[in-house]
Parts: structure tokens; C-alpha cells; sequence
């Protein structure tokens, strides 16, 4: 009998912690299935934003939305603006230098990227309209694309469309994919 106590005095403790690990591991997995379902539930709510966007001391751009909804996932965190966005660029003087508007706008701070989509509408301060249905500006290479179909209409009514393009963040170099163009010709050429 004596010999069954002393068994049972070693075996218990060790059943019993042996129920609390395994019993712990699944709260932790209950808890780590919690925090990968908050993951993807918006963190932040703003309404009325301006983000302003500098580069070496100079005011580059600002992003203006009714709403911004921010997204902490672990790997890509970023900000959604459903409800609209405009960007409003500027030369080194604070000129304004263009605009894009878009009905939604992704930001995503780690890449350095926003992305503009449905009715995306880019217009340079010459007057040259840029319109897609996706725009995105990498704001670390310098760039704006879209691989999407993409028109521009200049001033005189000359128009360019593509499947794509690329170009400088300001738009003055767009390279177009599978392009088709209409260019208007003065009728009074002189030789």
C-alpha cells in the first residue's frame, strides 16, 4: 500500500501537469487564431485626413480623404480610403503641380506606394488628363503605372491610349504599351 502511495505521489504531479501544458497549448492556439482573425480587422478610423508627404524637407504631395481605415497585418500594413482620395502634388516652391483623384486609394507605407482605383483621374498642371480605372505611384522609384488601360487627353485634344504605361511621378515621361493615337494637324501647313 505504502509502495502504491509513494507511485501515486510521483505520477499525479506529473498527470496533472501534463493536463496544464497540453491544456495551455490550446488556449495558445485559440489565441493565436483570435490575433490572425484581428489581423485583418481595421484598427484605426479617421475621418477627415490630410497626409502630408515631404522629401528632404520639401512638401512633395498631399493626400486628402474623407475616411482613412488603417490595416495592421504583420506583413503589409496599410490604409484604405474607400470613400475617396485626392493627391495633390507640388513643385519645390509650393506650386501646385497636379492632381490624382480616384474613388479608392490604398496606402502602403513600407513600399512606399499608393495605389488609386475606379475612375482614377491624374491631371498635370499643363492640362494633360490622365484617366484609368488603376494608378499607381511607387513613391521610392519615382514612378507612376498602371497596367490597366490607361488615355491621355492633352490641351489641343490630342489623346493617347495603351494597354500600360510608365512614367515619371510627374507624368512628363509616359511610355504607352500597344498604343493608338489621335494627334490633330493644323490644315494651314506651309512648306
Amino acid at each position: 500500500m505504502q509502495n502504491r502511495l509513494k507511485q501515486l505521489c510521483i505520477y499525479l504531479p506529473a498527470v496533472f501537469i501534463a493536463l496544464f501544458l497540453s491544456a495551455c497549448e490550446n488556449d495558445l492556439n485559440k489565441v493565436k487564431a483570435v490575433a490572425a482573425a484581428d489581423a485583418t480587422k481595421p484598427v484605426q478610423r479617421t475621418t477627415g485626413v490630410t497626409i502630408t508627404l515631404s522629401d528632404s524637407g520639401f512638401v512633395k504631395a498631399q493626400v486628402i480623404s474623407p475616411l482613412l481605415i488603417e490595416y495592421a497585418t504583420k506583413k503589409d500594413p496599410y490604409k484604405i480610403m474607400p470613400n475617396g482620395v485626392k493627391v495633390i502634388s507640388y513643385t519645390h516652391d509650393l506650386k501646385e503641380d497636379g492632381n490624382i483623384i480616384a474613388d479608392t486609394g490604398y496606402y502602403y507605407d513600407k513600399k512606399e506606394l499608393i495605389v488609386f482605383r475606379k475612375n482614377v483621374v491624374a491631371t498635370k498642371s499643363d492640362g494633360t488628363v490622365y484617366r484609368s480605372e488603376e494608378l499607381i505611384w511607387d513613391q521610392a522609384k519615382k514612378q507612376v503605372y498602371s497596367n490597366k488601360k490607361v488615355k491621355m487627353t492633352k490641351v489641343g485634344g490630342d489623346e493617347m491610349t495603351g494597354t500600360s504605361f510608365v512614367s515619371d511621378d510627374k507624368l512628363s515621361n509616359p511610355v504607352f504599351q500597344n498604343s493608338t493615337a489621335i494627334i490633330h494637324v493644323d490644315d494651314n501647313l506651309t512648306h
